[in-house]
């Protein structure tokens, strides 16, 4: 399911740096399917010209095969199955892709999925990157890696992780509880609707202090009795969010 694109956000926002959309059009920057096709697309009106080429030779090297059982999903937005149809790329009538996985990848990551590695040897190993390469770890490095760079203090690199396609729902529910990352990550989990339909997930936004009081009080509704209840006498909770699940818990016990 195709669902926020933070990252994409970034580009259309302007706030991507050169260094980074060149690694992006190369295709070494390799998100999602959805969001990494929609960038591509994207950098065909940069206005760099190195860029528009580079963006347009990746899209070439997709093999027309994987191009065309992405788009036969059924989320595929308009613009962009007209897009690949100008191009003379249509939807096939068998689907057999992952949608989590790129399309492309020019630099492939030799880190490992279940790699162990001591979390001060990774914080050194961060600090020494640049700034391109600690973007590419937030999209193929390893799940220590994403752990450390969802907290980092540039929004993009919070981006990135989330458009990884290495992140498990799992480390999402890590993410959700976490009181030290920044409200837009916690925003962007809140508004995909396959992270929302873990209940995990949703019980980690409402209690989490750091969630906007509008994104809580709204999963708020979907909690269970049991779990509405200790939302309601929770001190860590902004005191609008206690209330309004003490008023839910009385309600429900008075039907």
């Amino acid at each position: 399911m195709i669902g926020p694109t933070p990252l994409l956000d970034f580009f259309k926002r302007g706030e991507v740096e050169r260094d980074v959309r060149v690694l992006a059009a190369q295709g070494a920057l390799a998100p999602r399917a959805y969001e990494q096709l929609a960038i591509l697309v994207f950098l065909l009106d940069d206005a760099d010209q190195e860029i528009r080429t580079l963006a347009n030779e990746t899209l070439d090297r997709i093999p027309v095969e994987a191009l065309q059982t992405f788009l036969a999903q059924p989320d595929v937005p308009m613009n962009m199955l007209e897009f690949f149809g100008d191009r003379g790329v249509f939807p096939s009538e068998i689907v057999q892709i992952d949608p989590e996985a790129p399309l492309v990848d020019a630099e492939p990551s030799d880190e490992p999925d279940d790699a162990e590695e001591d979390r001060d040897s990774v914080f050194q190993r961060l600090a020494q990157m640049t700034f391109p390469q600690r973007l590419k770890a937030a999209v193929k490095g390893t799940k220590e890696m994403r752990a450390i760079l969802i907290r980092d203090p540039n929004k993009l690199i919070c981006a990135t992780v989330l458009s990884s396609p290495k992140l498990t729902e799992q480390e999402v529910e890590s993410f959700a509880r976490m009181a030290t990352i920044p409200e837009d990550v916690l925003r962007t989990i809140a508004t995909n609707r396959t992270w929302t339909k873990n209940y995990t997930i949703v019980l980690g936004l409402t209690k989490n202090p750091k969630t906007p009081l509008a994104v809580s009080l709204n999963l708020m509704n979907r909690l269970n009795a049991r779990d509405m209840n200790s939302l309601s006498v929770d001190r860590n909770v902004p005191e609008p969010l206690r209330i309004a699940a003490r008023k839910r818990s009385v309600a429900g016990q008075s039907r």
